[in-house]
């Protein structure tokens, strides 16, 4: 079992001093994140081997957006020294919070798995998943007002409520917030930036402000949490310090996981105004190269008239 599991659940732990190598040299397994990510990635591949030996291509873009940038952050933030850490320090777990409602969702978006499954599946399961697709409860959970709302709120649940708690006291609360934040910032994301066949599309300028508005809500929980006179978790991290000395103050880590989520999300909030403007600027040259083909069109048939 990886540290991640153990430590977060038994306050006798006895972890080294965190450092920035602590990142790369804390790694461990953790059984059920590890078996999700393998079989996430091993179906995307297996969907990706299937069309090519059916001679179809597949952009290598795509492939790499969604085993390295998707699943391959959420196994590195879960299994690396950010997992093993994630509750001894705050803002650890902050840092993790951040990857898993941001950059993973953003990058599984944009590696297409759903288009990849329509492509590569039998007909019968097919017809399955595209009448999913075209469900009332698909159109509900893409619906972007509903969404946004999941999205922003959802942060403010965690930390505000016994939620965080108790994913500091239990394996399995602890594993499922982890996919929580995953499958929540992908319901937000993926009609805005993927370019998969689902409802909830929207006209770019309005997944513009989508992505605008989430700003203030990041910046308000951040300062929020920094000005906190009460310690997120309760005595779970004041209770460390007797078997691990080296912890900073617990309210001066918390200020600093405030200012952590204030800054990231700014940051991972300018890269999504960069993928949907060069997204918004391919559109708007494929539109323009289907015009001219259609006004190609229409001018020989009025010449050969």
């Amino acid at each position: 079992m990886s540290l991640s599991s153990t430590v977060p659940l038994d306050a006798s732990a006895d972890l080294p001093r965190f450092t920035a190598s602590s990142v790369f040299t804390a790694w461990g397994v953790d059984p059920v994140l590890f078996v999700l990510t393998v079989w996430v990635a091993g179906l995307y591949l297996f969907g990706v081997w299937t069309l090519r030996r059916r001679g179809d291509g597949w952009p290598l873009g795509r492939t790499l957006a969604f085993v390295v940038g998707g699943m391959g952050s959420f196994y590195f933030v879960t299994s690396s020294g950010i997992g093993a850490y994630d509750t001894t320090l705050l803002s650890v777990h902050m840092v993790q919070h951040m990857v898993l409602s941001m950059v993973v969702p953003l990058f599984l978006a944009l590696g297409a798995p759903v288009t990849l499954a329509l492509r590569t599946l039998p007909p019968g399961p097919r017809r399955v998943l595209l009448v999913v697709l075209h469900s009332k409860v698909a159109k509900v959970l893409t619906f972007p007002p509903l969404t946004f709302g999941l999205y922003v709120l959802s942060p403010w649940i965690l930390y505000f409520s016994g939620w965080y708690a108790a994913s500091l006291n239990n394996e399995f609360v602890h594993e499922m917030m982890h996919v929580h934040l995953v499958l929540v910032g992908s319901l937000f994301f993926w009609p805005l930036v993927g370019i998969d066949p689902i409802p909830g599309r929207v006209a770019y300028p309005f997944r513009m402000l989508l992505v605008f508005m989430t700003l203030p809500f990041h910046a308000f929980l951040g300062v929020t949490i920094m000005s906190q006179s009460a310690l997120l978790g309760g005595d779970h991290y004041p209770g460390l310090h007797a078997a691990m000395p080296w912890l900073p103050d617990p309210l001066d880590d918390q200020h600093l996981a405030g200012g952590l989520l204030w800054s990231s999300g700014d940051l991972v909030g300018l890269l999504l105004f960069v993928v949907l403007f060069v997204q918004w600027v391919r559109s708007s040259m494929k539109e323009a190269e289907r015009e001219d083909r259609r006004l190609d069109r229409l001018e020989r048939q009025q010449s050969a008239g």
